[in-house]
């Protein structure tokens, strides 16, 4: 089964931009098919290689920062090559 996941990870703290650029190069790493935009980080691929990626990644992510919010969204679907039809 694939999947979308949908990331927002925001340190409620100064010097926030670390914590965020290092979570998304270790996205990027992974080999799975990551994109960003301004607001958020997808990660699409099967559900098991994503949610093992996740759970070791959104640990690392939330130990690295004071205090802070992580919002997921996941979608039942491989959505990579979603395009806006307006």
């Amino acid at each position: 089964m694939n999947i979308s996941v949908e990331l927002t990870l925001t340190p409620l703290q100064d010097d926030f931009e670390p914590p965020i650029m290092e979570f998304i190069k270790k996205l990027r790493s992974s080999g799975l098919t990551v994109q960003e935009n301004p607001l958020s980080t997808q990660v699409f691929g099967s559900y098991d290689e994503v949610m093992t990626l996740l759970n070791q990644e959104m640990k690392l992510a939330l130990e690295s920062i004071e205090n802070g919010l992580l919002y997921v969204k996941i979608v039942k679907s491989d959505r990579s090559d979603y395009e806006p039809h307006f």
